[in-house]
């Protein structure tokens, strides 16, 4: 038995296992008022529970690229998803603040590898042309997740309790375990694939990328890492992922406390500008891909769609001077649509500069730039928010991506992506 375009069914995985991912992530900012209140947690433990999820995520997102890239895209997935599935089922065992932490702290051991791993997914199955795409729908599975999370959440929690919420999303990834396990393997070995579309493939994709895992040569991990355009892509990512996550952890905590929702508010209202994000992310991706059709060099289409999206970003900074509710939650759409157009095309560069063999090394080590980011940005952010106001936050997040912007410009010239591509 044959399946018939494949390679958008595997896309579609990809999309649902971050959709779970961010799921999972986002359950403790949706019912973290609750929490906070069971535990007695102060704004300042709440950050550090927050900064020890970016801890471990930081550590192991250093080290996840290179085991997706030995281990294989597959077998990689299924480590990672396990291991984060379960962690979230135990936040439901938690006792108090040190028990919480410790289970947060292992759902970021899990968690990275999820973007590692697709994007190495994306680069066996994918063209250069579709690779944004490919890229943009399983980010959208981010904001769709996080988007989806306040309402289902919240209702979970208002029926069951939030113990039960916790189990629920840890239980969905390990269904999507069983069904990976099942459909994934690369081109030339999954059993799936029609010879039609892996004649398609083949045309498509550069020989490198359909070379057999075990014929690749071992990564050096020290000189890819020691790279310029390594360390550009980390950079870039260590000062814009915080931006995100900031929207992911706090949003509900400052709905409550600035615009005094509750529960039943942040299910209905909060999920908004994570439908706005999952659009750009597709968006974004496609239109690169578009450019390029059109005659577009790749390295002029990817930067151009991002220097589209760092112009949204700026507006963000209105959010807290916003005279209602809904106002401040419109500016806070300009984060997540301008950051889809961002991360659709930034998180594709990897395998736009990088040989496939170490793709997987790239995005991993680009990544923890990211997680560090986010470990001290959300440190930063309890302490202001508990001794002044949101306003510096948004103000700093809507400034970002502009510099990153710059930075792109400056570390990764044209002349550096690869010429088969």
């Amino acid at each position: 038995m044959k399946i018939p375009k494949l390679r958008w069914i595997l896309a579609a995985m990809l999309f649902f296992a971050t959709a779970i991912n961010y799921a999972d992530r986002q359950a403790l900012a949706v019912v973290s008022d609750r929490i906070r209140a069971q535990f007695a947690m102060t704004e300042i433990d709440y950050s550090r529970i927050l900064a020890g999820f970016f801890l471990a995520y930081a550590i192991m997102y250093a080290g996840s690229g290179y085991i997706v890239d030995r281990l294989g895209t597959k077998k990689s997935f299924s480590l990672f998803i396990g291991v984060w599935s379960l962690a979230a089922m135990l936040h439901a065992f938690a006792t108090g603040v040190w028990s919480f932490g410790l289970a947060r702290f292992m759902l970021g051991l899990g968690e990275p590898g999820n973007w590692p791993a697709a994007t190495k997914a994306v680069s066996e199955w994918f063209a250069p042309r579709q690779r944004a795409l490919g890229v943009g729908i399983f980010n959208a599975g981010s904001s769709i997740g996080s988007a989806l999370s306040p309402p289902l959440i919240s209702w979970l929690t208002i029926q069951y309790g939030w113990q039960f919420a916790f189990v629920s999303v840890g239980a969905a990834g390990f269904l999507w375990l069983a069904v990976w396990w099942v459909l994934y393997d690369t081109p030339h070995k999954n059993k799936w694939l029609s010879q039609k579309e892996y004649d398609e493939i083949r045309h498509e994709i550069p020989a490198e990328e359909a070379t057999k895992h075990a014929d690749r040569p071992k990564v050096d991990w020290a000189r890819v890492v020691g790279t310029r355009e390594a360390r550009g892509l980390c950079i870039a990512r260590a000062f814009t992922d915080p931006v995100i996550y900031f929207v992911i952890f706090w949003l509900p905590a400052y709905l409550v406390k600035e615009r005094h929702f509750d529960q039943k508010d942040i299910g209905q209202y909060s999920w908004v500008p994570f439908l706005f994000g999952g659009i750009a992310y597709m968006v974004g991706g496609y239109l690169s891909g578009a450019l390029m059709k059109r005659g577009w060099a790749l390295p002029k289409a990817r930067k151009r769609v991002m220097l589209l999206g760092t112009l949204c970003l700026p507006v963000a900074i209105c959010a807290p001077f916003a005279p209602t509710a809904g106002l401040a939650i419109a500016a806070i759409c300009f984060i997540t649509f301008g950051h889809g157009f961002w991360t659709s095309n930034l998180q594709t560069l990897p395998a736009d500069i990088f040989p496939s063999h170490e793709v997987g090394t790239v995005a991993g080590f680009s990544g923890m730039g990211g997680a560090i980011g986010g470990m001290v940005a959300n440190l930063g952010t309890g302490y202001v928010v508990s001794k002044f106001s949101y306003a510096p936050i948004f103000i700093v997040a809507g400034l970002m991506h502009p510099i990153c912007m710059m930075v792109i410009f400056r570390m990764l010239p044209d002349n550096v992506f690869r010429k088969e591509v």
